[in-house]
């Protein structure tokens, strides 16, 4: 969506987050993400916190709500929410400010062991029961035939957006961003989703799918049925989201995607 500044808020809604924070008297937007209006660290003679929004009529106002719902149950692997708004048309969530720099996926990058642990760490936390979270039945289930759908069951907590602006990278945390599509399922289904990117990334099929063995139990042990129907659907998706925005980024996820699924299916 469209990105704007701190300074192009409604001046109701800035009043409200300097009546919980004092005055900004700095700000600095975001490089990264797609998914908020607005995306920025402001500067507080407290210190700095990072602010991300979208507004209320705004169709992913659900997902908003959900990375705010989840957060208290990830605060281990994220940044720890410290409040949100919603007034003057607005949502607001405001984090505690992590430094840090996105992961880098590319063929021996020094990140991917960190990468894969917080994905570990996060397969040992308890889902917790929220209403608002959909499971990987009913958000895949479309592209799987109906005989395919039962391997899609898992009571897992699931992250399902590994873009690397969504893992930040410090001297001693590796964080995990953007929870707005957490989602319950098998295990493997997030490392399933992490190798899409790494093939985008540059690593050949079968090398993301031998380092996916190597480092995660879930894609280890995963029947192979049931992972050859999710990679299978993920291949679709990205399919049919490149066929209705063909953005080269995007076809080129629906490239890696469908790599993965052949290697899985052969």
């Amino acid at each position: 969506m469209t990105r704007i500044g701190w300074a192009d808020l409604p001046d109701e809604m800035q009043a409200a987050v300097e009546d919980k924070i004092g005055p900004v008297l700095g700000h600095t937007s975001a490089d990264g993400g797609v998914n908020s209006a607005i995306a920025a660290t402001l500067h507080t003679a407290a210190g700095r916190v990072f602010v991300k929004g979208i507004p209320l009529d705004h169709p992913q106002i659900g997902a908003q709500r959900r990375e705010r719902d989840i957060n208290p149950s990830v605060r281990t692997l994220a940044p720890r929410l410290l409040w949100d708004l919603e007034t003057a048309g607005w949502s607001l969530l405001c984090f505690e400010h992590a430094p840090g720099r996105h992961a880098d996926y590319t063929p021996g990058s020094a990140d991917l062991p960190r990468v894969a642990a917080i994905l570990n760490d996060l397969a040992a936390i308890p889902c917790p029961q929220l209403s608002t979270m959909k499971s990987v039945e009913q958000r895949w289930s479309a592209y799987v035939r109906p005989a395919q759908r039962h391997h899609l069951h898992g009571t897992h907590l699931l992250h399902t957006d590994f873009a690397p602006d969504n893992i930040l990278i410090s001297a001693d945390r590796t964080l995990l961003l953007d929870w707005a599509w957490p989602t319950i399922g098998p295990a493997w289904a997030d490392p399933a989703v992490l190798l899409v990117r790494l093939i985008d990334a540059g690593h050949p099929a079968a090398a993301a799918d031998a380092w996916g063995r190597h480092q995660f139990p879930s894609w280890n042990d995963a029947p192979s049925g049931a992972v050859t129907a999710f990679t299978g659907a993920l291949a679709q998706m990205w399919t049919e989201i490149a066929e209705t925005d063909p953005r080269p980024w995007k076809q080129n996820m629906a490239s890696a995607a469908r790599r993965l699924a052949d290697r899985r299916a052969s």
